[in-house]
């Protein structure tokens, strides 16, 4: 009798492998997200480290040994070159890409383009912004060298918070000033370097002047995100380049500052020319060993839905990559800087978009730090042979 019993049908477990995001707004918008599905589908959230170097590292070791467990990806943007080339993710096709690419922002839809398609769905997004004191300072100041006078003027109450510790986020900074001052890190074809030019130099002698400005904090040469954002919050700084999540942070854990506490648009390189600064964010790619990739991309678009990353937004503070949800009144309530946060993602840049990105990444920061030391015109040209050798492999890093 046992032999005419038929078993019952076994929903696919898909497995998201995504950083900790500690709302638990990811873990909604997939049983969300498995609702909907009418049972096609189950999706189970595999916890990645913070810090995204770890991320990436646990990544490649199971995508390198063809691991089958992964579905789903929750991609750093700087990864879409070097994963798509290892052909570790999948491509959208074109019928698709259009669909799940229609209303975002565009500088989002490009962190996950390589060599003209698309490989991931642009879920959540992210750039800095520069937040100062408004009690201190009544108009923000409009260039760096703007803010560091200013800064200076203002004496101890004056501090400039920025990212100069030897990692990713003085690559960033980096990037940033560079495409502020007209320049880029590769040339169009992504495949030569194209700095030691005069906007390389430029963005050398910010970063330089900074550095030996009395306005710097102390502990430049160490500080990340999470330090310069504790600096600011003890009252001390009037000047601090951060992401958006700094204000909820502030809100909760220094109030008398955060009343205090003003946003403006990155500050500019040269008078009259806007800032563009790096974006960042989280894309969601399918494992190219996944055993369900159709159930992988339905699932994939799903969790990037509209939807999705409105809750992502209230919950756990992630900005949204479609254009339109920084009309809608409870995004704007989460984030009510949400027309310059727009504004700043349209103009956004790119990190160079390669496979051997780690590699020129840690180029740069080892070739900068410390800040101090940088002599532009010497630094320039060295900066030009350590990311040569970083996209010839030549002495990997």
């Amino acid at each position: 009798m046992s032999g005419c019993v038929r078993e019952a049908p076994v929903t696919p477990i898909l497995s998201w492998y995504v950083f900790n995001e500690p709302s638990g707004a990811f873990a909604e918008v997939a049983r969300r997200c498995a609702e909907k599905s009418d049972g096609a589908y189950r999706v189970e959230l595999k916890p990645l480290p913070a810090d995204a170097d770890q991320q990436r590292e646990q990544l490649v070791r199971r995508l390198a040994a063809r691991d089958s467990d992964i579905d789903i990806i929750g991609m750093d943007v700087i990864w879409t070159a070097e994963f798509a080339q290892a052909g570790w993710i999948l491509p959208w096709s074109q019928d698709a890409a259009r669909q799940v690419s229609m209303g975002r922002i565009d500088a989002a839809v490009q962190s996950a383009v390589y060599k003209e398609r698309l490989w991931a769905v642009p879920f959540t997004t992210n750039t800095q912004l520069l937040w100062y004191r408004t009690d201190r300072v009544p108009q923000p100041p409009q260039t760096w060298d703007q803010m560091i006078d200013v800064a200076e003027m203002l004496g101890e109450d004056g501090t400039i918070q920025a990212q100069g510790e030897r990692y990713e986020g003085l690559t960033v900074f980096f990037v940033s000033l560079l495409a502020s001052a007209g320049g880029s890190v590769l040339d169009e074809q992504a495949d030569a370097p194209a700095l030691g030019g005069a906007p390389t130099r430029e963005a050398l002698r910010i970063l330089h002047r900074l550095a030996g400005s009395p306005s710097a904090d102390p502990g430049l040469a160490t500080a990340r995100e999470d330090q310069s954002r504790l600096a600011f919050e003890s009252g001390g700084s009037s000047f601090m380049v951060n992401y958006t999540y700094v204000w909820p942070s502030a809100r909760a854990n220094a109030p008398a500052v955060a009343e205090y506490m003003g946003w403006a648009r990155w500050p500019a390189v040269e008078p009259g020319q806007p800032s563009r600064v790096t974006i960042g964010g989280i894309n969601l790619g399918v494992g190219a060993f996944s055993r369900h990739p159709v159930l992988a991309r339905r699932a994939a678009a799903c969790i990037a839905s509209p939807e999705s990353q409105r809750l992502a937004a209230e919950r756990g503070g992630l900005p949204p990559t479609s254009d339109r949800l920084y009309d809608d009144p409870e995004v704007r309530a989460t984030f009510p800087f949400a027309d310059l946060l727009r504004e700043t993602l349209r103009d956004a840049v790119q990190r160079p978009r390669t496979p051997y990105y780690n590699d020129v990444s840690l180029a740069i920061s080892r070739t900068l730090h410390p800040l101090s030391r940088i002599e532009p015109e010497r630094d320039a040209e060295r900066l030009r042979d350590a990311v040569g050798r970083a996209l010839r492999s030549e002495g990997l890093l």
